[in-house]
C-alpha cells in the first residue's frame, strides 16, 4: 500500500468527515471529503480515490444507491460507515459490493487499521506472469496452471479463473452476481447456479474436506470469499 493513498470520505456529519479525515492524514493519507451522493460521484470520475468511506445516510442519495453506482463503474474499494447496527444493514452494504462495514460510533484506530487492510487486500497485481501462493496452494497466471503441493489441480478454464479471482481477493465477500460479472463477463446463459457448482468443484479439488470448506467460504446470506 502506498502512503500517498487517496482516500475520499463521504459524510454529510461534517463534524464527523472532518475527524476521520484529520486522522488520515495524520497517517500519511491523501483525503477528500464529501457531504452528498452528487459530490461524491463527481470526485470518483474526476480523481478517482484509492478507497471510499461511504456513510449510509446522506441527503437525497442513500449511501446503498451510491455504493450500487460505484460498483458499475469499477472496483474501487469501498468501507461502508453507518449509525445503523442491524445485521439487515450489513448484509445489504456487502451484498452490494462493499468491502467492509463499520458501525457509529468507532474507534478511530480501528477504522484507519480497516481502511490499510482493505487496500492490502484489494491491492491489485501488476505481474502477469505471478505465482499466487497461499499455504500449499501454488497458482501460476501465466501458466494458467494450479497445484496443492506438487499435485496439478488440472482445473477447467473457467474453475481456474474464478479460483484466481476469489484467491487475489483474499477475505472480500463477492455475491454470485458480482462473481458471474467479474469471472463470466457477459457469456450468455449463465445464471447463479453456474457459481454454486463451479465453487463445490473447486472445493472437491482444493479442499481437504469438502464438505468443511477451510479456503472457499461460504457466507450465509451473501455469497462466497476466499479465507484470509
Amino acid at each position: 500500500m502506498s502512503e500517498a493513498a487517496r482516500i475520499l470520505v463521504v459524510d454529510d456529519e461534517q463534524p464527523i468527515a472532518e475527524a476521520i479525515a484529520y486522522n488520515l492524514k495524520k497517517e500519511g493519507f491523501s483525503v477528500q471529503t464529501a457531504a452528498d451522493a452528487e459530490t461524491c460521484l463527481e470526485l470518483v470520475r474526476t480523481t478517482p480515490p484509492s478507497l471510499v468511506i461511504l456513510d449510509i445516510m446522506l441527503p437525497s442519495i442513500s449511501g446503498f444507491d451510491v455504493c450500487r453506482l460505484l460498483r458499475r463503474q469499477g472496483d474501487i474499494p469501498i468501507i461502508m460507515l453507518t449509525a445503523r447496527t442491524g445485521e439487515h444493514d450489513r448484509v445489504k452494504g456487502l451484498e452490494l459490493g462493499a468491502d467492509d462495514y463499520v458501525t457509529k460510533p468507532f474507534n478511530m484506530r480501528e477504522l484507519i487499521a480497516r481502511v490499510r487492510s482493505v487496500l492490502r487486500r484489494t491491492a491489485p497485481s501488476h505481474d502477469k506472469d505471478e505465482t499466487i501462493k497461499i499455504g500449499n496452494l501454488f497458482i501460476d497466471v501465466g501458466r494458467h496452471e494450479a497445484r496443492l503441493g506438487e499435485r496439478p489441480l488440472n482445473l477447467a478454464p473457467k474453475e481456474f479463473d474464478l479460483l484466481r479471482f476469489l484467491a487475489t481477493h483474499p477475505g472480500r465477500v463477492f455475491t454470485r452476481q458480482m462473481l458471474l460479472d467479474r469471472v463470466w463477463g457477459t457469456e450468455a446463459f449463465v445464471d447463479e447456479r453456474t457459481v454454486d457448482v463451479h465453487i463445490r468443484w473447486l472445493r472437491e479439488k482444493i479442499e481437504e474436506d469438502p464438505s468443511n470448506p477451510r479456503r472457499l467460504i461460504t457466507v450465509r446470506g451473501v455469497g462466497y470469499k476466499f479465507a484470509e
